[in-house]
């Protein structure tokens, strides 16, 4: 059966439009390629460019779908309408045609010189029960370069309208044929990319259509209530339609209005959780800091040196801790200076703090005891250290140089907690609140750090543990601003009223359309691009 294109033309833009879709993605301008479309461009009197698309899907495709290299087995994937010309091209003409879905042994030919490549497994997979909905081929051989190479080049020249796939276009073909939704090729390209159990998880349940089905839902909601607006508005004065219309939409509206501001009121955990978790190690100079990032990563990931100031800027360490992705960043010190470099170190430090998800604060103990204990003349938290503990009540406050000789761990703990927190007249909840936040450890010896990384790991799990589990939590910000968009038009509706009934037609078509938009339910050309361009080549 051929391929039927669901569209020939897509609406009226221009290149700009396009450029600053794709630029407010967050990802690099990208020019149209002509293996994907090719276009006329028309232009009178200052009108928008109009942008024809032609159907590239005659074209048989074919990559590597395994990482380049030396290995055991690589993978090569073929899918078009000529995937079953490819694959009598290149086995033996004696050899049965293999069963749909069934892996046969076949040996590998060069289609123009018959000589043996390599002997593999062959898969053959009939239209459409196909992951893109073609015709497709998969060829399981040894994994070497010569013998990859060699196939690929025998597959290239076996016909014309065959050629290497673009980035990602297997995927976009089972987009364009329904195979897939843009929030199901999301969460296929996120498990590509998952570096750490929680991501693998998160990707995997969107990429299972958690999210399609609830989108899916609410704009089906969304559109039978348009539907009956549209009834009021074309035949209320003609027809007999019931009084109360109107106002089950509005009840209906207010319902989805309130459902899906409570799936966007979730403090971004699964966007963080994608991205990685943003944790800021800050405190003081000569407070152990760079010390305590090298014991966690287990390696000198930054210079350890007993002259104050030795980090000037931020270094940042990619970490897989309890299964959640934690990126690091270990700053400069806190305090006031009159070198300009180092307090160019605590601007950007203090950017860092307020941007980070979560916040570790290394404080010196010495800091909190009195000169007549330690001897010392320069003791004292300074006000830049203290001001960004208090400011954030879930920085996390770890008490280093707890190894020294003589000291009272005790005492030295009350001080740290009437210093940092002072007020003997706080409530015991608050008091208990910051007594979780606090730990005694020694970067030294390494004391505390396991319970402290213990602890934290059980911190992660209650805040991010839900949307790990949840099929449906929001993991790009596409989605956000689309589901923005679409609170933004039921508000609007809502506060119309009856008066103003056309208006309130066009919210609800708005608000359907963003909920559209994010599963590919309506034109989304100008996303399409950003999406599968994360894809890597063969898939």
């Amino acid at each position: 059966m051929a391929w039927i294109p669901r569209w020939s033309k897509v609406g009226i833009r221009d290149s700009n439009t396009f450029s600053s879709v794709v630029s407010s993605l967050g990802a690099p301008r990208r020019h149209f390629h002509p293996c994907h479309t090719s276009r006329a461009i028309t232009a009178s009197q200052g009108r928008p460019t109009e942008l024809r698309y032609t159907d590239t899907h005659l074209d048989t495709i074919f990559a590597l779908s395994t990482h380049p290299g030396k290995a055991g087995i690589a993978v090569v994937r073929i899918s078009g309408p000529q995937a079953r010309s490819v694959l009598k091209g290149m086995t033996l003409s004696t050899s049965p045609f293999p069963k749909p879905r069934q892996a046969v042994t076949r040996r590998l030919m060069c289609p123009q010189t018959s000589e043996l490549l390599d002997k593999g497994m062959v898969v053959w997979f009939p239209e459409p029960r196909s992951f893109t909905g073609e015709d497709s081929v998969e060829f399981h051989c040894h994994g070497g370069k010569a013998v990859v190479d060699g196939i690929l080049r025998g597959i290239g020249n076996i016909g014309p309208q065959i050629r290497l796939a673009e980035p990602g276009e297997f995927s976009r073909r089972a987009f364009e044929n329904n195979k897939l939704d843009l929030t199901e090729v999301e969460g296929l390209a996120d498990l590509l990319n998952a570096e750490t159990e929680a991501q693998r998880r998160l990707a995997l349940r969107q990429a299972d259509g958690g999210l399609k089905t609830l989108y899916d839902t609410w704009r089906t909601q969304l559109i039978k209530s348009m539907a009956l607006i549209e009834a009021l508005i074309d035949f209320g004065e003609d027809e007999n339609i019931e009084d109360d219309v109107y106002d089950n939409v509005v009840a209906k509206v207010k319902t989805l209005h309130n459902d899906i501001r409570k799936h966007t009121d979730d403090d971004r955990c699964g966007e963080i959780l994608r991205d990685g978790i943003h944790v800021t190690i800050l405190g003081p100079p000569n407070a152990g800091k760079s010390s305590f990032l090298n014991f966690i990563t287990k390696r000198q990931a930054a210079i350890v040196s007993p002259i104050p100031g030795t980090t000037r800027d931020v270094v940042e360490v990619s970490l897989d801790i309890g299964g959640y992705p934690i990126l690091i960043g270990d700053t400069a010190g806190l305090r006031s200076s009159q070198d300009e470099i180092e307090m160019e170190g605590v601007r950007r430090a203090q950017d860092r703090i307020r941007l980070a998800d979560i916040n570790i604060a290394i404080l010196p103990v010495t800091d909190f005891m009195s000169t007549d204990k330690l001897g010392d003349s320069d003791v004292g938290v300074d006000p830049i250290v203290l001001e960004s503990v208090r400011r954030n009540p879930k920085t996390m406050v770890l008490i280093n140089k707890m190894d020294l000789p003589g000291l009272d761990n005790g005492k030295a703990m009350a001080a740290v907690k009437t210093i940092l927190w002072g007020d003997k007249n706080q409530s015991l909840d608050k008091e208990s609140e910051n007594q979780r936040r606090l730990w005694a450890i020694s970067c030294q010896t390494g004391d505390g750090i396991g319970q402290f990384l213990q602890d934290f790991i059980s911190i992660l799990k209650d805040r991010f543990e839900s949307s790990v589990s949840s099929s449906t939590s929001i993991t790009q910000y596409r989605h956000r601003k689309h589901l923005e968009n679409c609170i933004q038009s039921l508000d609007a509706f809502l506060a119309l009223g009856a008066d103003d009934i056309v208006l309130g037609a066009e919210e609800l078509r708005h608000a359907a359309s963003d909920l559209g938009r994010i599963t590919g339910r309506v034109d989304v050309e100008e996303v399409l691009d950003v999406v599968f361009r994360e894809f890597c080549i063969g898939k």
